[in-house]
């Protein structure tokens, strides 16, 4: 059970139809953020401004053919940074050493979360293989790249009202104006918050994948490609098994995919865990049986939790290190 998570009339919101559901988040704001004085504020109106300022032309993304494979994996390690630091709180209750944080562009802070209590013993163990996964994912992008790796930026994995977490579950419909969600509450809790995660990092690195010329780079960035599914994997399916008892866990789960779905761009492409016809989606692949992709820009339009062209907010409040820093226009 999900406590004080989920209340009763949460429930009843979220056995809307999922097309209903996802054609409301299409036509709303979705995930709306502002950022001032460095603190997220969730932000309500029609979007066709953006967080970086009135008349102040935003950055622009450079062309692909500009890009060089540590721009690259430099994008990659900002996102592997947001990752480690998640579990490496629900798993120990304190973020990665701080030898592995240093590097190019302005480090920042983590606001922090706490250690989950585990009542399962299968979900911690998992909680705590993937913690070593991902920060071992850290170290090596960081030997990777060298001099050249980008320092750590301010990341909020933290648990208040007007955080990342919460503003992203408030989009989602899993929580109410004010109220604040707690990833670390309890194992089911923990799940959701992976599951924000999860599916972004692996579509991250299949859209990453043409870009990089290197075939020594392209090789660790399909073996961590090869990782990130085998997570996401694991916790959709934990998700969906523990939602057969729990059929809230389970629709909280897809009012999230619908929710990431409406800010990366037009495509319907994000997949619950939950299929046609009550049956289950653990792996979410098209036609052809093939994983889709996602932009850096677009990757970025989730983890800002905007579908405006900034280059900071929700996650990284400060923005990402590195040359790929800017997300998408929704289009």
């Amino acid at each position: 059970m999900l406590g004080n998570i989920l209340t009763l009339d949460m429930l009843q919101k979220h056995g809307e139809k999922r097309a209903e559901r996802r054609n409301f988040f299409r036509k709303s704001t979705g995930f709306a953020v502002g950022v001032a004085g460095g603190t997220i504020l969730a932000a309500c109106g029609g979007g066709g401004g953006n967080a970086i300022g009135q008349g102040i032309p935003p950055p622009v993304t450079p062309p692909a053919s500009t890009l060089s494979d540590g721009d690259i994996l430099n994008f990659a390690l900002n996102l592997e940074y947001l990752e480690a630091q998640f579990y490496q709180y629900a798993v120990f209750g304190k973020g990665l050493s701080d030898d592995q944080l240093g590097g190019t562009g302005t480090r920042g802070n983590v606001i922090g979360g706490h250690q989950v209590p585990f009542k399962d013993p299968v979900v911690a163990q998992y909680a705590r293989e993937i913690a070593k996964d991902e920060a071992d994912h850290v170290r090596f992008l960081r030997a990777a790249l060298g001099a050249s790796a980008v320092a750590q930026p301010q990341i909020d994995v933290g648990t208040d009202p007007n955080g990342a977490f919460s503003t992203a579950a408030r989009a989602a419909g899993l929580i109410k104006a004010g109220e604040s969600f707690d990833p670390y509450a309890s194992d089911e809790a923990f799940l959701l918050g992976a599951f924000i995660f999860e599916d972004v990092g692996v579509t991250a690195y299949k859209g990453a994948a043409p870009l990089i010329t290197s075939k020594a780079y392209l090789e660790a960035a399909a073996g961590i490609l090869a990782a990130e599914a085998y997570h996401a994997g694991l916790v959709r399916t934990v998700l969906y098994a523990k939602g057969i008892q729990t059929p809230s866990l389970r629709t909280s789960a897809d009012a999230i995919s619908d929710a990431r779905d409406s800010l990366d761009n037009s495509a319907d492409d994000d997949q619950g865990i939950t299929g046609t016809a009550d049956t289950s989606n653990i792996v979410p692949l098209d036609s052809n049986g093939i994983a889709f992709s996602r932009s850096p820009g677009d990757v970025l339009n989730i983890v800002y939790l905007t579908k405006d062209a900034v280059n900071k907010g929700g996650f990284f409040p400060a923005g990402v290190n590195g040359v790929l820093s800017m997300s998408s226009a929704f289009a």
